[in-house]
């Protein structure tokens, strides 16, 4: 007989995912039977493979230890030496963790052996604070910014959590605003929906048009739908500050759907942009995001796009 307490970082996950995660070497099937003869409860009572599990909940596995060895993951921790945790909070509790990420940093690693990323630093910060304490659990990002966007990262710090978040964001729940100042003289209110395909090799996304545009890009079965919505918040002679909505959340979208209108985000070369003094990259802000359950967040502009619209002339109400 086994017996294993549910960690807070695990409680929220399904008793089947949760055992899966737990002995990886047994096969899915075999999990189910274990659960459904009995060999797995959960204070000392038997529950259906979908029962959510919560903190403190005591599972007794009915195995022989020697085949428990066998078939789980090993128990060792990460230490994360080296790794900055220097991360900049926005809020955090016992479930959820928001931060602000700055221009310049990965949201995730695109090297294996690449450190100093968002997420390395949240795992880090959560390491040192005692946090990580569960091997088969790693607190993870619900939404993901470029490397040259910067603001809000929402971290689910349990399982229960980071399924929540990416339930509300899938369905659309969750209202993510950005900053961001686009070339031209735009005006009022709209909303950009046009379909956009990915080219992963090119690190590029192209506006669909016509069918011409799908199969020239991949194929019509590759386009995804994309809405973008926006408020121009103050225009200059030349620029325009804007609030966008992003509905739904397609890599480059606002940056795409602007140029797409003939109003690329100032600087951003890749997308049609015009470089201002030393700035090359795209000056797009993840601001505020307001929750379904009404919590919102905010991250204050960084000092670049500050100074930037101090140059211009223009300023956020």
């Amino acid at each position: 007989m086994i017996t294993r307490k549910v960690t807070p970082s695990e409680s929220g996950k399904r008793l089947h995912r949760f055992l899966r995660n737990l002995m990886p070497n047994i096969p899915l099937g075999q999990i189910y039977k274990m659960i459904d003869q009995g060999k797995v409860k959960v204070n000392g009572k038997r529950k259906n493979q979908n029962y959510e599990l919560a903190a403190g909940d005591e599972l007794i596995l009915y195995v022989e230890e020697e085949a428990y060895k066998e078939a789980s993951i090993g128990q060792k921790k990460v230490k994360y030496v080296g790794v900055n945790a220097n991360i900049d909070v926005v809020f955090e509790d016992n479930e959820l963790l928001v931060v602000h990420k700055p221009v310049g940093m990965l949201t995730h690693p695109d090297q294996p052996d690449q450190k100093d990323t968002l997420v390395n630093r949240v795992h880090a910060y959560l390491y040192r604070n005692g946090e990580l304490d569960s091997p088969m659990f790693m607190p993870a990002t619900a939404n993901r910014l470029d490397r040259n966007t910067s603001g809000l990262v929402l971290v689910g710090k349990t399982a229960g959590m980071l399924h929540q978040l990416n339930q509300w964001i899938q369905k659309h729940e969750m209202e993510k605003y950005y900053v961001t100042i686009v070339e031209g003289q735009l005006a009022g209110d709209g909303t950009l929906s046009a379909d956009l395909i990915r080219d992963e090799k090119k690190n590029r996304t192209h506006v669909v048009k016509n069918a011409g545009d799908a199969e020239r890009h991949g194929g019509v079965e590759q386009a995804k739908s994309a809405v973008t919505k926006y408020r121009v918040l103050q225009t200059g002679s030349s620029y325009s500050l804007v609030e966008v909505e992003l509905v739904s959340g397609r890599t480059h979208q606002i940056r795409t759907h602007f140029q797409s209108i003939g109003h690329p985000l100032l600087g951003d070369i890749k997308y049609g942009g015009h470089r201002l003094g030393e700035l090359n990259h795209q000056l797009l802000h993840a601001w505020r995001i307001v929750m379904p359950d009404d919590r919102e967040f905010r991250a204050p502009l960084p000092s670049l796009m500050q100074s930037t619209l101090e140059r211009i002339g223009l300023s956020l109400p």
